[in-house]
């Protein structure tokens, strides 16, 4: 059967509610590249499978540790017995958890149902029934984390009444918040009044007595690659501790080395989250997914209350442990921080230069975490710009948030060779759109 045949045949069975890219068919993958069925040229990822291949596509070393894994035992049930890669891993995580506070973990496989057990370890742990989120946030699209998420409607729409006990406050955002047109307004200025925000909603809604958890991503990811401002986290922190509520960082699409950092937080080193949440990049493309948090905390559940059958999966601990080391082994955190570096010099030096003055490039991010959200341009201009990048340059993006925004979101493992030919291939994109 022909690749569009067997496209063309397949598409009926495959569930509606997926939202399907293009009709490219993947044949593999190596480093930041990816290669279709019946044509020997690879296309630039710079989506890296949205945040998850973060040691490229099929790193040696992690292969063969999968693939010797897989051929020794694939599947031992958490409750039944220990595994040595899951032991390994643990050990491994503690050494570089962003605070010894953090060192006890569960293992799931899905960054939703990481951020599920986060939200039953702090109702456990504090017997209390409510969280507080970000607008903007995105956190899942399992029943429980839809509910906590509001980067777009489509994520929750039709699917109510949501999960209770579930309150919102504004994500403290300078580009986009109600006074962003205001003489002086700063990032600072929105940090200020999101605290305020909080405050207010433990006096009117949610009182520290009901109030279980803030739950935080602290760059947001979906909503549109947009970092917390400076010192916010530490307030934030500082407000979690005089109400006596826990913090939960969602380091699911920032963590492993995304910011240059192995964890966003330490770029706050006073803002140590009770709980961080971890996927995507964990295990090179392999599902799995975590929560850290202290013994102290985690000895408050009951045994039994948490598990799953493929918990901590043999194959995917073994090839986690090998991305550990690759990180180690390939310094992917000075790498990941000086290819940043060569990203915005580049792209603040070029792409003004080809924008019309009716479109303004709001060029933001940290590390190899990047956004590009074009102020002005009409709607659906960013999806066009990702369709002529794919189609006209093998170059594969992603867009983000409700705003018309691209996301630039390539392996750790890039070159500098790569950096630049990915941004010729951006601005080559963005023209033949214009």
């Amino acid at each position: 059967m022909t690749q569009s045949d067997l496209v063309e045949s397949s598409k009926s069975m495959l569930c509606r509610g997926v939202a399907m890219a293009s009709e490219l068919l993947v044949s593999h993958a190596q480093g930041a590249y990816v290669y279709m069925e019946n044509d020997p040229e690879g296309y630039l990822d710079f989506t890296s499978g949205i945040g998850v291949v973060n040691t490229g596509h099929c790193h040696p070393k992690v292969v063969k540790a999968a693939q010797k894994q897989a051929g020794e035992i694939s599947h031992a049930q958490m409750n039944m017995f220990y595994q040595r890669p899951m032991l390994e891993l643990m050990n491994q995580l503690k050494r570089v958890m962003p605070h010894p506070s953090l060192d006890t973990f569960f293992f799931w496989n899905s960054g939703s149902e990481a951020v599920e057990a986060a939200i039953k370890l702090a109702r456990h742990a504090t017997g209390k029934p409510n969280v507080i989120v970000f607008s903007g946030g995105h956190h899942g699209r399992t029943f429980g984390t839809m509910s906590l998420t509001s980067s777009k409607t489509i994520f929750s729409g039709g699917f109510g009444p949501m999960m209770p006990g579930v309150y919102t406050v504004p994500f403290p955002d300078a580009l986009h918040c109600s006074a962003r047109n205001l003489s002086g307004h700063t990032p600072e200025h929105c940090a200020l009044d999101t605290m305020q925000q909080l405050e207010l909603l433990m006096k009117q809604r949610t009182p520290p007595q009901d109030t279980a958890a803030v739950l935080i991503e602290p760059v947001l990811g979906e909503g549109g690659y947009i970092p917390v401002p400076t010192g916010f986290l530490t307030m934030l922190r500082k407000f979690c501790n005089q109400n006596n509520v826990l913090l939960i960082a969602d380091e699911v699409q920032t963590g492993f080395g995304r910011t240059g950092k192995m964890f966003a937080v330490e770029h706050t080193p006073d803002a140590t989250p009770d709980i961080l949440v971890m996927a995507k990049g964990i295990a090179s493309g392999y599902p799995l997914s975590a929560i850290a948090s202290s013994r102290a905390l985690m000895d408050k559940q009951p045994p039994g209350s948490m598990g799953g059958t493929f918990s901590g999966n043999a194959v995917s601990c073994a090839a986690a442990v090998a991305t550990l080391q690759v990180f180690e082994e390939e310094a992917l955190l000075k790498n990941a921080t000086v290819r940043s570096q060569e990203f915005f010099k580049i792209l603040h030096a070029q792409l003004p230069a080809i924008l019309p003055p009716t479109i303004k490039a709001d060029i933001r991010g940290i590390g190899l975490m990047i956004g590009i959200e074009f102020v002005g341009a009409p709607s659906g201009f960013a999806q066009k710009v990702i369709s002529a990048a794919r189609e006209n340059h093998k170059f594969l993006l992603l867009t983000a948030s409700v705003y018309e925004t691209l996301r630039l979101i390539p392996p750790l493992t890039v070159t500098s060779a790569q950096v630049e030919d990915g941004i010729c291939r951006l601005l080559a994109s963005i023209q033949d759109v214009l």
